[in-house]
């Protein structure tokens, strides 16, 4: 039999490569070790014989979140009584109030939904009343804006009645 006839055995892979298959496949283990060890919530610390402080009962936080948005419907109605902003301002700056409250007290997007999309969903009456009659001229009409002192009344009322 001549030489090119043989048969030759299939060349192996050298040990370097499977170092390097094995140190790539230790990464990524790592890798997931290190991701799940850090995106973990945190345990709080607790001193021994001590309890963690009891969350207020949710009449409470509502109560109190009900008083920080009147108190921000003040500020802006003496905003425009001392001259500091002009009455679009005011308004702008009420309808802003008057959505993140509804936002913040019920989980509805108000800051992000226009007016026709709040009337789809129905939400309650005094919101679309205040946007509609007061919040809305002031902004997007040309000319005088509505009186921002009704307007912060029509704050006050959806802050007072929203269930």
């Amino acid at each position: 039999m001549s030489a090119p006839d043989e048969l030759y055995p299939p060349t192996q892979y050298g040990w370097g490569w499977l170092l390097l298959a094995l140190g790539i496949i230790a990464l990524l283990i790592l890798g997931a070790f290190l991701l799940i060890l850090l995106t973990r919530p945190r345990t709080s610390i607790s001193v021994p014989g001590q309890q963690a402080p009891a969350a207020p009962p949710v009449h409470e936080v509502l109560n109190m979140l009900r008083m920080e948005y009147s108190a921000q419907i003040d500020r802006i109605e003496a905003e425009y009584r001392a001259g500091a902003i002009t009455a679009r301002q005011a308004n702008i700056e009420l309808s802003r109030t008057v959505r993140t409250f509804v936002n913040e007290y019920s989980g509805l997007e108000a800051p992000v939904l226009s007016l026709d999309d709040l009337r789809r969903i129905e939400v309650q009456p005094a919101l679309i009343d205040a946007l509609q009659r007061h919040y809305y001229p002031s902004i997007f009409r040309r000319g005088a804006a509505v009186d921002p002192l009704a307007g912060a009344a029509a704050a006050r009322t959806v802050v007072a009645s929203w269930h």
